[in-house]
C-alpha cells in the first residue's frame, strides 16, 4: 500500500470523527443519546489509525518518508508544505497516542455513560487526537506548531468539559494562558532558526545547524525550552496541571500521560542535533528538571486528592525526562515517555475507576438518607477497596511497581537508563551530571514512597467511608477493565525492549538502536569516559534497592496506621512538610506578583483611561459630528436656486485655487 496515502489516513480518520459526532450532535439533537454508535465511531477512528501505525513500523526500512500534502504558504524566501513524515521517532510517538488513546476512548465509553454532553466529549477527544498527531507527524516546525496550538485547544476544551463549575473554567482557562507563555517563547525561536539557516523542515533546521553562530544557538535552544517547560509542566510554568485534574479522568490520562505532556520532550529530541550544539542550555534543561522532578514528588506525598497525587507524579516523571535530555540522553527520554504512558495511562484510569466507584457510594449514602457528603476523589475516605474492585486494584498495583522502579518492571528499565546516564555524565567530568544524580535518586526513592502510599490507602486496610458495613462499591464494567488489564500487562513487560546495555554489550537494548542509531533521527551526547561494567551493575542494584526500600517503608507505616501516619510526618517535618502540602505557595506568589498587580492595574489604570480617554475620544466624535449635522442642516433649504448659486461658487473657488 502507498505508505503517504496512510499517512494521510492516519491524520485525517480522527478529524472525521470529531466532525460526525461534533457535527451531528449540534445539528441533529436526536444523534447525543446515541451512545453506542458515538463511543464506536470516535473509538474507531483512533484504532485504526494505531493499526495503519503498526503496519507502517512493520514495513518501515529505516528511510524516513515525507508526504507532502500541498504548499501551505509560499512567502518571498519563506516556503512551508503540508507535510507528514514517518521516520523512528514519529513512528513510536504515533503509535503510542493512537494505541494509548484507543484505549483512553474505550475506557470513556464505560465512564462517561449518561453525561448529557456525551457527543462533545468524544468530538473533543477525537479532535485532540488529531491535533497531536499533527504535532508529532509534521514535518516542519510550523505544521508541528500547528498540533502544538490545536492541543493547546483541545485541552482547553476538555479541562473545561463540566463548564457550569467555575472552578473548571478556572482550570481551563489556567492551562490555556500558561501554555501561550511557552508558546510565544516556541515562536521566537522559530523566528532565530528560519532568519540564521532560511527554513523550517527538519531536514534543512538539522543540516544547516552547523552553520549557527553560538549566541544564536543558545538563544534559539533556551527559547525552545521555555515553549517546552509550558507544555510539559517544567518549573515555573507547571502549576496548571493539578488544577487541569478538573476534567473528566479520562482526560487526565489522555493529556497527562501519554500525549500533550510530552509535546516539549519530543520537540527537544527531534531537534536533538541543535540542542546538543548548546551545552550551556543543556545544563540549564537538566538542572530544571532535577529540580521539577523533586519538588513534584515532595508535594505529592501529602496530597490526598488520588487524581492530585498522580498529577504532582506526572510533573516529577517528565522532570526525570527533561533530567534525560539534559545530560544528552534523548532516546532515554522518550524511551520513558513510552513506559511512562503505560503505567500513568493506567493508574490515572484505576483513579477513574475508584471515583466511579466512590460516587456510587455517594449516591447510595444520600439515597438511603444518611445525609452524608463524600469526596470521592479523597483517599482518607477510601480503604479496603481491593476486596470489592479486584481488577483495579491489581492493575493499579502492577502499575505503582512499575512507576516505582521495581525490577523487572517496565519503569525500572526506562528510570534506571536515565539514573545511569546522569551518572555516566557525571563521570565524563561533568559536575551537573554528579548533582542530577543525586537529586533522581532522592525522587526515586519519594516516588516509590507517595506511589505505595496512593495504593494502601485506597485499596489495603479497613473501609473508612460512612456505613460502609452495609454500603459497598463496585467493579467498573468490562469497557473500563479491559483498558486497565492492556495498560497493566504494557507496564509489567514494556520496559523489555530497553534492556541495560551492560546485558550482552548493549545488543537487546532495542530501542536504542532504533531511536538513535546510524540513520535514526535522535542524535545523543558522545561519552568520552566510559563506566566500568562493575560500577554499572552496582549502579542497577543501588537503584533497585532505593525503590524497593520505599516502597517496603511506605506499605509498612500505611499499611499499620493508614491516614493517620500523615500527621506523624508532619510532626516530624514541621515546617518543612507544611512547606510541601501548601505546594510551595507557588500560585500563592504569582497570584500575588502577577495576577493581583495586574487586574489591580487594570481596575485603577486602565479602566479610567479607557473610561474617560479612549471613550472620550469616541464620544467626542460622535458629538462633534452631531454638533456639524446640526448646523449644516440649515444648508439644505430644499430651492434650488440656492443650490445653483452654490455650485457656481464652488466652480469659481476651484478656478481660482487652480490659477492661483
Amino acid at each position: 500500500m502507498d505508505p503517504e496515502l496512510l499517512i494521510e489516513l492516519v491524520i485525517l480518520l480522527p478529524l472525521l470523527g470529531a466532525a460526525f459526532n461534533g457535527l451531528l450532535g449540534l445539528f441533529q439533537p436526536a444523534h447525543r443519546t446515541r451512545e453506542k454508535l458515538i463511543g464506536t465511531v470516535a473509538t474507531a477512528m483512533v484504532a485504526i489509525p494505531f493499526l495503519i501505525a503498526v503496519y507502517l513500523f512493520a514495513t518501515f526500512d529505516g528511510e524516513a518518508i515525507v508526504a507532502t500534502v500541498f504548499t501551505w504558504m509560499a512567502a518571498g524566501d519563506l516556503t512551508v508544505n503540508f507535510a507528514f513524515r514517518i521516520d523512528q521517532l514519529s513512528l513510536l510517538m504515533t503509535m503510542i497516542i493512537t494505541g494509548v488513546g484507543g484505549l483512553i476512548h474505550l475506557y470513556s465509553t464505560g465512564y462517561m455513560h449518561g453525561d448529557d454532553g456525551y457527543w462533545r466529549f468524544f468530538a473533543y477527544l477525537n479532535l485532540f487526537i488529531f491535533a497531536m498527531l499533527n504535532l508529532v507527524l509534521g514535518n516542519n516546525l510550523v505544521v508541528l506548531f500547528l498540533g502544538w496550538e490545536g492541543v493547546g485547544l483541545c485541552s482547553y476544551l476538555l479541562i473545561g468539559f463540566w463548564y457550569k463549575d467555575l472552578k473548571n473554567s478556572a482550570a481551563a482557562n489556567k492551562a490555556f494562558i500558561m501554555n501561550r507563555i511557552g508558546d510565544f517563547a516556541f515562536l521566537m525561536a522559530m523566528f532565530i532558526l528560519f532568519r540564521e539557516i532560511g527554513a523550517l523542515d527538519f531536514d534543512s533546521l538539522l543540516a544547516g545547524a552547523s552553520s549557527m553562530d553560538q549566541s544564536s544557538i543558545n538563544w534559539a535552544v533556551l527559547l525552545l525550552f521555555i515553549g517546552a517547560t509550558g507544555k510539559s509542566a517544567q518549573i515555573p510554568l507547571f502549576t496548571w496541571l493539578p488544577d487541569a485534574m478538573a476534567g473528566p479522568t479520562p482526560v487526565s490520562a489522555l493529556i497527562h500521560a501519554a500525549t500533550m505532556v510530552t509535546s516539549g520532550l519530543y520537540l527537544l529530541a527531534r531537534l536533538s542535533v541543535i540542542v546538543l550544539s548548546a551545552p550551556v542550555i543543556m545544563t540549564v534543561i537538566a538542572v530544571v528538571g532535577a529540580l521539577t522532578a523533586l519538588v513534584a514528588a515532595t508535594i505529592a506525598i501529602t496530597q490526598n486528592d488520588i487524581k492530585k497525587v498522580l498529577a504532582y507524579s506526572t510533573i516529577s516523571q517528565l522532570g526525570y525526562m527533561f533530567l534525560a535530555t539534559g545530560v544528552g540522553a534523548f532516546y532515554v527520554a522518550i524511551f520513558h515517555v513510552m513506559t511512562h504512558a503505560f503505567f500513568k495511562a493506567c493508574l490515572f484510569l484505576g483513579s477513574g475507576s475508584v471515583i466511579h466507584s466512590m460516587h456510587h457510594v455517594e449516591h447510595e449514602l444520600a439515597k438511603d438518607g444518611h445525609g452524608h457528603e463524600l469526596d470521592a476523589q479523597d483517599m482518607r475516605t477510601m480503604g479496603g477497596l481491593g476486596k470489592y474492585m479486584p481488577a483495579t486494584r491489581m492493575t493499579f498495583l502492577i502499575s505503582t511497581l512499575a512507576i516505582a522502579g521495581i525490577p523487572l518492571f517496565s519503569g525500572f528499565f526506562s528510570k534506571d537508563e536515565i539514573l545511569f546516564k546522569a551518572f555516566e555524565f557525571g563521570y565524563d567530568g561533568h559536575l551537573v551530571g554528579w548533582l542530577v544524580y543525586g537529586v533522581g535518586i532522592v525522587t526515586a526513592l519519594l516516588t516509590a514512597v507517595y506511589m505505595t502510599r496512593a495504593y494502601v490507602l485506597t485499596f489495603e486496610g479497613e473501609e473508612r467511608w460512612p456505613h460502609a458495613d452495609t454500603i459497598h462499591p463496585h467493579e467498573s464494567p468490562w469497557s473500563m477493565t479491559t483498558p486497565l488489564w492492556i495498560l497493566a500487562g504494557l507496564a509489567a513487560v514494556g520496559g523489555l525492549v530497553g534492556i541495560p546495555a551492560v546485558i550482552a554489550h548493549g545488543d537487546l537494548n532495542w530501542i536504542h538502536h532504533f531511536l538513535a542509531g546510524d540513520q535514526a533521527p535522535v542524535a545523543e551526547y558522545a561519552v568520552h569516559g566510559h563506566v566500568p561494567v562493575a560500577l554499572e551493575w552496582g549502579l542497577i542494584a543501588f537503584s533497585s534497592l532505593i525503590a524497593l526500600f520505599g516502597v517496603g517503608l511506605a506499605w509498612k507505616w500505611y499499611s499499620t496506621e493508614g491516614p493517620a501516619f500523615d500527621e506523624k510526618l508532619s510532626a516530624r517535618f514541621g515546617g518543612l512538610y507544611r512547606l510541601w502540602k501548601g505546594k510551595y505557595f507557588v500560585d500563592e506568589a504569582y497570584d500575588r506578583a502577577i495576577v493581583r498587580p495586574l487586574i489591580g492595574g487594570a481596575i485603577h489604570g486602565l479602566a479610567p483611561f479607557d473610561k474617560y480617554v479612549v471613550d472620550g475620544l469616541v464620544n467626542f466624535v460622535g458629538f462633534f459630528t452631531r454638533g456639524a449635522s446640526f448646523t449644516l442642516r440649515y444648508i439644505q433649504t430644499g430651492i434650488v436656486h440656492s443650490y445653483a448659486a452654490a455650485i457656481v461658487f464652488g466652480v469659481i473657488l476651484l478656478g481660482w485655487l487652480m490659477l492661483s
